[in-house]
């Protein structure tokens, strides 16, 4: 999905994604239906009270080494919450706001991580 445009709520990748419709697509197109949140804000947003979204979703808390597939909560500024999806070891892939479109993103990350969530296998 990288590419796909930045859309701030938007949940389609053919209209545009943010942070939030990206996890969501990238859980569709893994054949992980769900509801996909609506109505929130990352914005001056406590991460414990998101956290029970990405639970819903299927997503579990992990304490261990972050890897391909595992959704990133970080802080990009004050008040401010992103999700992002770990490509690999060495990338992250999110709905850059400024860039105004899905990206690839080096690691180390830029901004302090809050926590990383892993699927759930069933």
């Amino acid at each position: 999905m990288v590419g796909t445009p930045f859309r701030l709520h938007g949940r389609e990748p053919g209209s545009g994604l943010d942070c939030v419709g990206l996890v969501s697509a990238a859980l569709e197109m893994a054949g992980n239906p769900h509801v996909a949140p609506e109505g929130y804000s990352l914005r001056n947003l406590n991460p414990e009270s998101f956290m029970p979204l990405l639970e819903q979703a299927g997503f579990t808390a992990t304490d261990a080494a972050i890897a391909a597939g595992d959704v990133v909560m970080v802080r990009p500024g004050p008040g401010q919450l992103h999700l992002l999806i770990a490509g690999t070891a060495s990338s992250f892939v999110h709905a850059h706001a400024g860039l105004r479109r899905v990206v690839e993103t080096p690691a180390p990350l830029q901004w302090p991580l809050l926590g990383n969530w892993r699927l759930i296998a069933n």
